[in-house]
């Protein structure tokens, strides 16, 4: 089973990467661009075949390793 978990930063928290990204697409040409926000998506194959334990394991590995609860969010889903 392929577990995905998107991690973005929490509303209010400075995304400078973002910012950059952005400004970027503005001098690109990309009229209307009004905010952007990056973010990691990671993907785990799991040998797991219940798919609430694998969603269960993943939101663990999310909050001991894969973001910091402190200024991230993190949403987890089988694909």
């Amino acid at each position: 089973m392929k577990i995905r978990v998107d991690v973005m930063l929490k509303s209010g928290v400075l995304d400078p990467q973002g910012k950059a990204i952005g400004h970027a697409l503005t001098n690109l040409g990309f009229e209307g661009v009004q905010d952007v926000r990056a973010g990691k998506v990671i993907e785990i194959e799991v040998a797991e075949t219940d798919k609430d334990k694998a969603i269960e394991n993943a939101k663990k590995m999310a909050e001991k390793l894969l973001a910091n609860l402190v200024i991230e969010d993190f949403k987890v889903s089988v694909i």
